[in-house]
């Protein structure tokens, strides 16, 4: 059982403390969740429409009205969650459980309208589940980074674990959010919603700790193509055929930029690609076949970073067909397929706080996110270092083709494989 109420509560200057006692406070509450408060929070996770339908009947007055106010007036969400998750290095499904329960929680644990919600778990370890709508992974990395940072590094905590500093006790106290809320079906109804969507995730994470950029750019190639051309490989192996592959590329040069799309299954890659799986080809062939993949990768992603690539483009000419009334058969055609392959590289290291490499323990292992495609698979990694990367690989269960466990191994493999064909040293790398 796990119980929820909201609060809502102002902090003084003294940040680190005062959120110690305030926590401590909502803690000491014994009082049970009111009517329809412990799985609220569904709401947010079931049907956009479902949820705004509830909005206009049951939160558009009173003290209904007041408390979504203030949930949603504040900068983001607080979820105290009692259960315990760790990345334990000695056993690698505990990573791949951590982000399950970030990703989701227990579908009513989690504010998924909100700018994003700071997890805090039982055993003191935090995570983020962040919307998506305003930012992308970048800021949240960057916000991250320095949270993990300030907190270990300038803020600091005493010998017994608690925070710095002395507390006041005239502060005022946390303020429980009232809630009246008669029709307590459509809660539920986008609870079984989202339960069946976060039963459905399966979430493989884990650490490649072979070799990382170090070992990378000795092989006189990008890191993010070589990585992009592995899970090419790692596809083909898996499914037998190579799929539209989405790669997120930053737009930040520009005023307001966000992505744009590298279509990273290019015709050099898919050769590559090929010439792997015939088994035949001398290594001199393959590594050039592997970096005439890798040159049209980077220039591709060139292009996309730099405002020449041509997903923003289409999307903006379907909206503009749609505005006008006017049916494109090539738009149609051209937006339907899906990305059963959709990827991104989450950067490091955006405000080096702190050397990775001295303190490896304190290194984030990146973000992730649910498969594009019902019969596709969603991978995102963080190139952390020069000695290790962290994948996050998803897929669903109720897809007979997916498996992100299998496509994991997978991409372990083909790694492995293209690494082989420069004969790294092991002393060098």
């Amino acid at each position: 059982f796990f119980k929820i109420f909201f609060y809502s509560f102002r902090i003084g200057r003294n940040r680190n403390i005062f959120h110690l006692m305030q926590f401590q406070r909502i803690l000491d509450d014994p009082s049970p969740p009111q009517p329809g408060e412990e799985k609220l929070a569904a709401l947010t996770a079931g049907g956009r429409v479902e949820w705004a339908q509830a909005r206009q009947a049951y939160f558009s007055s009173g003290k209904n009205k007041a408390s979504l106010d203030a949930i949603e007036r504040a900068a983001f969400f607080v979820a105290l969650d009692e259960e315990a998750h760790c990345y334990n290095p000695e056993d690698e499904a505990s990573l791949s459980l951590y982000g399950k329960a970030l990703l989701h929680g227990n579908c009513y644990n989690r504010w998924f309208d909100k700018s994003f919600t700071l997890i805090s778990f039982k055993n003191g370890q935090l995570g983020l589940n962040t919307e998506h709508a305003w930012a992308d992974a970048p800021i949240i990395g960057h916000l991250w980074e320095f949270v993990v940072g300030t907190d270990t590094f300038h803020l600091g905590y005493t010998e017994t674990g608690h925070c710095l500093g002395k507390p006041n006790s005239t502060l005022a106290p946390p303020q429980r959010l009232q809630w009246d809320i008669p029709e307590q079906a459509v809660i539920e109804r986008s609870y079984q919603v989202a339960r069946a969507l976060a039963d459905d995730v399966e979430l493989c994470c884990f650490q490649f700790l072979p070799f990382g950029k170090g070992l990378i750019k000795k092989c006189r190639t990008s890191p993010d193509a070589f990585v992009q051309i592995a899970l090419q490989l790692a596809h083909f192996r898996d499914k037998g055929k190579f799929c539209l592959t989405y790669e997120a590329s930053m737009t930040r040069m520009f005023r307001e930029g966000r992505t744009e799309t590298v279509r990273s299954c290019t015709s050099e890659s898919t050769a590559f690609v090929q010439a792997m799986m015939e088994g035949s080809h001398m290594k001199a062939d393959l590594q050039d076949l592997f970096r005439k993949a890798a040159q049209k990768h980077q220039n591709m992603y060139r292009l996309a970073m730099t405002g020449a690539g041509i997903d923003r483009h289409l999307f903006c000419l379907y909206l503009v067909s749609k505005y006008l009334g006017v049916s494109s058969p090539f738009l149609a055609e051209v937006l339907s397929e899906p990305w059963r392959l959709s990827t991104s590289q989450i950067p490091q290291s955006q405000i080096r706080m702190f050397d990775p490499d001295q303190y490896p323990n304190h290194l984030g292992a990146g973000g992730g996110f649910g498969p594009v495609a019902d019969d596709g698979y969603g991978v995102s990694y963080m190139i952390a270092g020069e000695n290790t990367i962290f994948f996050h690989v998803s897929s669903k269960f109720s897809s007979s083709e997916t498996n992100a466990q299998r496509f994991g191994n997978h991409i372990r493999q083909a790694l492995l494989d293209i690494a082989g064909l420069f004969q790294v040293p092991k002393a060098d790398r």
